[in-house]
């Protein structure tokens, strides 16, 4: 239980502080963080988490790394399930918080025709900037693959494990600099579902993608980890 809570309030803060600096700050007149604040932002959430409840929980909050993490032998089966439900349910209350604040804001509503309303993630004519379920798919993908690859590796027992957070940190807000335009930048399923569930419309249909495409990819950085890049004991 004390893993599921902490895996909660990890989703929860990545969702906060992440979803709110897009929602809040980046286009704030005059003084707006932009793209690079956002990407930074969501880099910050996971670091600060990953030393505050990482030794609890392992600090996933994100399905497609405890997927990618059980593929890389780094996890076990029988905890995926509840682990995701309590990274779902913490992204989706941080939400709800999110939705609670704008809406003390006069004139407050979403928009769910535009691209990226309420930070929601999406492809084709909801991608920031027009790129096709294709291009995303890909992006998604491959973007998780490595996010998972770095976080193996940062985490390995060779490795310094005092500057994991950071790696992986940094890692993740590498990943929104690129990709923001493409797809408002997912690589979790978490995040993309608890945006959804109140902006509801295409970001709801399009949803599919934003679990798909990171999974796989995040089964496949594990698998790759595990197999090639894993040193392996030698007599």
């Amino acid at each position: 239980m004390r893993k599921l809570i902490a895996e909660f309030f990890g989703t929860y803060w990545l969702v906060f502080g992440g979803c709110g600096s897009a929602l809040f700050a980046a286009g704030f007149p005059g003084l707006g963080i932009g793209f690079a604040g956002v990407s930074l932002a969501f880099g910050l959430t996971v670091l600060t988490m990953a030393y505050a409840v990482g030794p609890i929980s392992g600090g996933h909050f994100n399905p497609a790394v405890s997927f990618g993490l059980w593929a890389g032998g780094r996890f076990s089966g029988k905890e995926l399930f509840p682990y995701i439900v309590a990274q779902c349910l913490g992204g989706i209350v941080a939400a709800g918080t999110l939705l609670f604040i704008l809406s003390g804001k006069a004139g407050f509503a979403i928009d769910n025709t535009k691209p990226g309303a309420f930070a929601t993630n999406g492809y084709g004519a909801f991608s920031p900037d027009g790129y096709s379920m294709e291009a995303a798919f890909l992006a998604e993908f491959l973007l998780t693959m490595f996010f998972v690859l770095i976080i193996i590796g940062a985490t390995d027992k060779l490795a310094n494990g005092k500057f994991a957070g950071i790696a992986i940190g940094l890692a993740l807000t590498l990943i929104h600099l690129i990709s923001i335009p493409i797809t408002n930048t997912s690589v979790n399923p978490a995040r993309s579902t608890s945006q959804a569930v109140f902006a509801q419309g295409e970001s709801l249909s399009q949803l599919w993608l934003f679990w798909v495409a990171p999974i796989a990819g995040a089964l496949l950085g594990g698998f790759i980890y595990r197999l090639l890049l894993d040193k392996k004991e030698t007599l």
